[in-house]
């Protein structure tokens, strides 16, 4: 890696952590639908990144919002759950010996690539996140309730920062 990709990178750790701590935070409809826009930070990480530094920046990664949010460990078992969710599915559908893209963005491998890859990874994260934040099996319609709502409204605003900051590569 380079170190304009490196600068990118850290630069779009604290964008989007900045965001999710200040602003979404507090962000909830009828406490069923929270935006978790941080996952985007994991989600572009680029190809060729070693799989060990992909968990450890996760462990940071949600190790930092737990401190923001008070919370023990849940958003690290998340964030650590989404790089594994990550891997595998880059490792099926992607190539190793040709990355021809330098992350996996929206605008490098296509719209329907991309919104599978998101969707997995992002529900992956929310089940584990909300699984664990509850910690209840008679609250389970509810947490699942709490997973979908908050996933969907997530990949939304994913898939539209990606739509607006990311141009489409010309094929």
């Amino acid at each position: 890696m380079n170190s304009r990709i490196i600068v990118v990178n850290i630069i779009r750790w604290f964008i989007l952590l900045s965001i999710q701590v200040l602003l979404l935070r507090n962000l909830s409809f009828y406490d069923l639908a929270t935006p978790f826009t941080y996952i985007l930070f994991l989600l572009l990480l680029p190809f060729g990144t070693p799989n060990l530094l992909l968990y450890l920046i996760a462990f940071g990664t949600g190790l930092t919002l737990d401190a923001f949010y008070d919370t023990l460990g849940v958003h690290t078992a998340a964030c650590v759950t989404l790089v594994f969710v990550r891997i595998l599915f880059i490792s099926v559908t992607v190539s190793r010996d040709n990355f021809d893209e330098p992350e996996p963005s929206l605008g490098n491998m296509g719209f329907k690539w991309f919104s599978l890859y998101a969707l997995l990874c992002t529900f992956a994260h929310h089940i584990v996140l909300f699984l664990l934040e509850a910690f209840k099996l008679t609250e389970l319609s509810y947490t699942l309730l709490r997973c979908l709502f908050s996933g969907i409204f997530t990949l939304f605003t994913v898939i539209l920062i990606e739509f607006i900051f990311y141009n489409r590569k010309m094929r």
